[in-house]
C-alpha cells in the first residue's frame, strides 16, 4: 500500500465533492434486473448493455421466465453485448438456481450469490452495494485499478490485491460510492489514453499525476473486466 489511510481519504473527499450523485451506469428497476445486466457487462460496455436489457427484460421480466428460456432466442437478444452464447448459459443458470434454491428472489447474501452460475465476486458486491446498499466490498474496474495506482493507493496490478488496499484504507461506510465516483472520474476526467490533469478536482492529491501507468494497468477489458 503507498501512502496509506491519510491518502484514501483525501482523494474520497474529492471525489465526492466532485461526483456527489455518481451511482451504477446499468438501467435497472430491481436486483433481478441488476444481476442480469451485471452478468451481460462482462467485456462489453455499459452502454451496450442498457441498449439490449429493455428487450431482455420485455420477454424475461424475472426469475422464472429467464430460466424457461429458449438458449437460441436468449443468444439472438444479447448477440451484441459478446460472449452470448456463454452469458446465455449464464444467465439461464442464475435464474435456475434463484428458482430453484431462493424462490426466484436475488438474495442479499454474498455466498448465496457467488454460488449463481455466471456470477463472480465482483458481479455480486455490484449487486449487494448497488440494490442492497451493504458494502462488502470495493468493485475494481479497469477504471479503479488504474487510478488506484496513478493517485498512489496501490501498487499492485491484480485487481484482488488493489481492493484490499483500498478496503484497507478506507472506512467501510465509504466503499460503495468510492467505487462508482472512482469510476466516474476515470470515464470523464483520468482516462486510460490521455488524462485530463490540468484542472483535476483530484489533482492535489494525486501522487502519480500526468505519470503513464505500467502495461497491466493500461490494458482495458471492457465493462466486464470492470464489472466482473
Amino acid at each position: 500500500m503507498v501512502g496509506g489511510s491519510p491518502r484514501a481519504r483525501r482523494v474520497s473527499r474529492a471525489l465526492a465533492r466532485a461526483y456527489p450523485e455518481a451511482s451504477c451506469a446499468l438501467v435497472h428497476s430491481n436486483p433481478f434486473e441488476l444481476l442480469a445486466a451485471t452478468i451481460l457487462s462482462a467485456q462489453c460496455t455499459d452502454r451496450m448493455v442498457n441498449q439490449v436489457t429493455p428487450e431482455l427484460f420485455r420477454h424475461y421480466p424475472d426469475a422464472a421466465a429467464l430460466a424457461a428460456a429458449d438458449p437460441g432466442q436468449l443468444e439472438r437478444i444479447i448477440h451484441r453485448t459478446g460472449f452470448y452464447r456463454s452469458k446465455a448459459r449464464s444467465l439461464i443458470g442464475m435464474a435456475r438456481g434463484l428458482v430453484e434454491r431462493h424462490g426466484g428472489q436475488v438474495p442479499a447474501d454474498l455466498e448465496a450469490l457467488t454460488a449463481l452460475p455466471g456470477v463472480g465476486r465482483k458481479t455480486a458486491q455490484v449487486v449487494l452495494g448497488v440494490a442492497f446498499r451493504k458494502p462488502t466490498g470495493i468493485v475494481v474496474d479497469t477504471h479503479v485499478k488504474r487510478l488506484a495506482y496513478r493517485m498512489g493507493l496501490s501498487d499492485e496490478t491484480d485487481p484482488v490485491k488493489v481492493e484490499r488496499d483500498l478496503m484497507a484504507a478506507l472506512p467501510r461506510k465509504e466503499w460503495i460510492d468510492f467505487s462508482h465516483r472512482m469510476i466516474a472520474h476515470g470515464r470523464a476526467v483520468c482516462t486510460a489514453r490521455s488524462p485530463r490533469c490540468d484542472g483535476c478536482p483530484v489533482g492535489e492529491v494525486c501522487l502519480r499525476r500526468g505519470v503513464r501507468p505500467p502495461g497491466p494497468l493500461r490494458r482495458s477489458a471492457g465493462a466486464g473486466q470492470r464489472r466482473g
